[in-house]
């Protein structure tokens, strides 16, 4: 079992930037594929951004490319996601899923923490 914990949400103007964490419970290492969604409010779940297992190949939403960076530091369990420029229209919940497999397969999932852009 992987337990995932969010945390670096928050209020912020249109154009700002914020940096979401998803720390696991135990190593991730570099073998575990990671991803980040989002939620929007009456809307389906929806893909961030990737990276993948076993190397540094990242993915990413034609919506947020440009804008949003996923890395991962294995040192300290953690997966980041650099949002810049945010726009009112990525106001969602946004979720950390682990597939311990290195590819997109999410088993787990942490809470979420959400994230508001205002205009």
């Amino acid at each position: 079992q992987v337990q995932l914990v969010e945390s670096g949400g928050g209020l912020v103007q249109a154009g700002g930037s914020l940096r979401l964490s998803c720390a696991a419970s135990r190593s991730t290492a570099s073998n575990y594929g990671m991803g980040w969604f989002r939620q929007a409010p009456g809307k389906e779940r929806n893909f961030v951004a990737a990276i993948r297992g076993y190397g540094e190949t990242t993915v990413y939403a034609a919506s947020v490319k440009g804008r949003f960076a996923i890395s991962r530091d294995n040192a300290k369990n953690t997966v980041y996601l650099q949002m810049n420029n945010l726009k009112p229209e990525d106001t969602a919940v946004y979720y950390c899923a682990a597939d311990p497999t290195g590819g997109t397969k999410y088993n787990y999932w942490g809470r979420g923490t959400q994230v508001t852009v205002s205009s």
